[in-house]
Parts: structure tokens; C-alpha cells; sequence
């Protein structure tokens, strides 16, 4: 995750490398659904189904083995940290519910019931063996195996506690919450971070393997604070990082506040349709693949309402493609100031943290239409094409022809000869 008041990297990921898309066919416009996951698990597929273009997580459609399923139900354990000179100074169940129900609530609501998130506390704090500071955490911290010190000594340590308490074996996520005064606030420097898709290298006596860890530091600021950890949890679903950083301590928010995956602070946010669709969360049918040339019109059903077309892709490569999706102000969109139809692009062979998914500004040259909160992208607020709106991307030409009675918005998706 990442801050825009106080730019900042936050999330690393310790990932395994994940593993076709079609080209425009013959001279008739044509879409057909695309294949989605059923529920044995299975993989988006088809010629809209990105491959992966790069040796990192990626945005590519099939999500490696190692990392957690993202479909059905799901169980985490949640454990507490401190340390001699940052004790918990509340209870756990008070630090747990900073987070729970709302994390399982949330991707209740943006899975449409298709992920049931159910976390198991321990409920006392695993007092650490050295003060804080003797860990060395800083921002971006790697999971060192050589090390005694970082997140391994700290996830040894953890491993020792748990031992014979806790078989996680049982569980498909690990999430520690550190206590509050561990480090700076993150106001300051956030340092909360995932190590997913592979193994730690830390087992129990029992043999069960420590994977899909994430740490939570500080409290973050905003409506919905506890979006942390469904950042950091999608990690372990398999999602990368949208923002992409810089030298130094510079962040660019490609997509802005349409994805927790680039900004989590400040007012709640949903996913984007491409990422629900990698995640298992749409049926086939809501998902239309144009590979051909002409146009084709169709409706699309906001984020925010279950049911109905949710995404239209529009394959360019193996690794890119346009995609649109609709977004409204919804229970789970609060910034939502100009609804309308919002253009993506999405590259495979971009990793996680290089802006893997790039938003198409309908007015960039606007200051936006969300002004108000330093944590939201304001220039990409008012990003959807409203009414009326077009855009032309690498040969993909789109027209958003209205809204009608029933919410839904029309659009007329034209792919040239190429």
C-alpha cells in the first residue's frame, strides 16, 4: 500500500512467476463471453485471458500455484506482535476489531458472495524477544532466510510461539498485527507488507509451511482503514501492486483510487473488474471478449450492483489489452464523483509496483472532481467517460452512448482492422 499525502513504498511481495490472447479475426464484428472460473478453481481462460509476461506476479489472468484461492471459503489466523519497547497497550480483540468484520465484510461485497473470508484470532500478544528497532524494519524490507534479523527472525520467532497451538496446516492466509507503537505512524512511513505466492522456509514440528504472511503496522487514516489488509491479503490472492514508484520516495498512481491495489487510504474503493474477473469473482457471462474487427454494442451493469456484463475486454496482444468497466457510487465506491464508464489498459508484462494497469483519463487536462482528500489521485477522480464520452486506444474506439432506466451503461466498442 501507499500514502499520496506522505508518498511512501509499502508493499513487497515475495512471489513466484505466474505461467492466449487472440488476435482480431475476420471481417465481422463479434464478441463472445469469456471463460471464467467454475467452481473446481479453474482459471480464467480464452483469447482474453492474459499470459504472463513477466517473472513476478502479474496481472496476467492465471494465477500461479503457491498463493492463496480466492474463491469459496478461505481461513486466516490472525496473531498479535510486540516488543519490550512497544507493548500492546490495548487487548487484542481491540486491535482485531480494527480489522474483523470488516475485512470478511468487504470481500464479501465485492466478491458478490463468492468469497467467504473467515479469520481465527489468537488472542494475546507474542511479545518478541528484542526491542523493535533491533529487527531493522525499514520500508521494503526483504524476507532474508541468511538473516536473524528482518521479517525472518521476526517470523521465527512467531513459528516458535504458535508451535503447537496453531496448525497451519488449517489456514490459507497468516496475518500478524503488530502493536500500534512499532515503528513510525504511518503517516510517516508505511511499512506494511505481504510475502506471498512462496514458501518462507519456515515450517512447524508438525511440517506445516509458513506462507501467504502479511505484517500490518501502524493504523492507517481515512473512512475505511482497515482496507491495509485487503490490500495486503489480495497479495496473497495474487494481485500486484498498481503504483508505480520512482527514485526515491516518489509514487505515481496509474489507476488512482479506482483499485486498493494502487491507494487503500482515505475513502473506501472497490476493485476493478479486471481484477474481480482474475480473482474468480465473475461468471463467464459477465465477462465480453472482442477479438475482431467492427463494432458491437453493449450494456454494462455497474461494480457496485450484482449481476449483469461487468467487463468488456479487448485483446491487443498475448500480454495487453483495453478493458472497460462501469463505476458508480456505491457501498463499497464512496469517492465516486463522476460516474461513467472507465477505460483501463492492462499489461502482463509490466510487474508488480511499474503500473501493470494504466487508467485512459477522460479529461486530462482536469483537476478532477474529488478534491478534497490528500490520500485520492483528485486528477484521475473524474477519470470514467461519462454520456457522450469518446476515447480511440491502439485501434479500439469507444463510445458511451448513455445510461439507461435501469443503470445500466451502454457502450458501443468499435476494433479496427489491423
Amino acid at each position: 500500500m501507499k500514502t499520496l499525502a506522505i508518498p511512501v513504498v509499502a508493499a513487497a511481495l515475495f512471489a513466484l512467476t505466474a505461467p492466449v490472447a487472440g488476435r482480431a479475426g475476420a471481417h465481422e464484428p463479434a464478441a463472445v463471453p469469456a471463460a471464467g472460473p467454475d467452481p473446481t478453481g479453474r482459471p480464467p481462460s480464452g483469447p482474453c485471458a492474459l499470459r504472463s509476461g513477466t517473472r513476478s506476479v502479474s496481472e496476467s489472468a492465471r494465477t500461479p500455484r503457491g498463493y492463496a484461492r480466492s474463491r469459496g471459503t478461505v481461513r486466516a489466523i490472525t496473531l498479535f506482535i510486540d516488543f519490550p519497547d512497544a507493548p500492546g497497550r490495548g487487548s487484542p480483540r481491540e486491535r482485531y476489531a480494527e480489522f474483523f468484520p470488516a475485512v470478511p465484510d468487504y470481500y464479501r461485497a465485492s466478491s458478490y458472495g463468492r468469497l467467504d473470508y473467515r479469520s481465527t484470532p489468537l488472542l494475546r500478544w507474542i511479545r518478541m524477544s528484542r526491542p523493535y528497532a533491533a529487527y531493522g524494519i525499514r520500508r521494503g524490507t526483504p524476507f532474508d532466510t541468511r538473516s536473524d534479523s528482518g521479517y525472518h527472525g521476526l517470523a521465527k520467532e512467531i513459528v516458535a510461539a504458535i508451535d503447537g497451538t496453531v496448525d497451519l496446516r488449517r489456514y490459507d492466509l497468516v496475518n500478524v498485527l503488530a502493536s500500534p507503537d512499532a515503528g513510525p505512524p504511518a503517516t510517516e512511513d508505511v511499512r506494511s507488507v505481504t510475502f506471498a505466492g512462496a514458501p518462507t522456509g519456515l515450517r512447524t514440528r508438525h511440517g506445516a509451511a509458513l506462507k501467504n504472511i502479511s505484517f500490518i503496522w501502524s493504523r492507517q487514516t481515512g473512512d475505511s482503514p482497515y482496507r491495509v489488509l485487503v490490500h495486503e491479503n489480495a497479495h496473497s490472492f495474487g494481485l500486484p501492486d498498481l503504483y508505480a514508484t520512482g527514485r526515491g520516495d516518489r509514487v505515481v498512481s496509474p489507476v488512482g483510487h479506482w483499485d486498493p491495489m494502487d491507494e487503500d487510504w482515505g475513502p473506501s474503493n472497490d476493485f476493478l473488474a479486471w481484477h474481480k474477473w482474475k480473482l474468480g469473482w465473475l461468471a463467464p457471462r459477465q465477462v465480453q471478449c472482442v477479438t475482431v474487427a467492427g463494432s458491437r454494442t453493449f450494456s454494462l451493469t455497474p461494480t457496485a450492483t450484482p449481476g449483469g456484463t461487468k467487463l468488456i475486454v479487448v485483446p491487443l496482444s498475448r500480454r495487453r489489452a483495453v478493458t472497460l468497466e462501469a463505476r458508480v457510487r456505491g457501498p463499497l465506491d464512496h469517492a465516486v464523483c463522476r460516474p461513467g464508464v472507465l477505460v483501463t489498459t492492462v499489461a502482463t508484462d509490466r510487474p508488480s509496483g511499474t503500473g501493470p494497469i494504466r487508467a485512459a483519463d477522460a479529461t486530462p487536462q482536469g483537476r478532477g472532481c474529488y478534491t478534497t482528500d490528500p490520500n485520492v489521485t483528485a486528477s484521475l477522480s473524474d477519470a470514467p467517460y461519462p454520456a457522450g464520452g469518446h476515447c480511440t486506444i491502439d485501434g479500439v474506439t469507444i463510445d458511451v452512448l448513455g445510461r439507461d432506466a435501469h443503470g445500466k451503461w451502454r457502450v458501443r466498442v468499435t476494433r479496427s482492422r489491423r
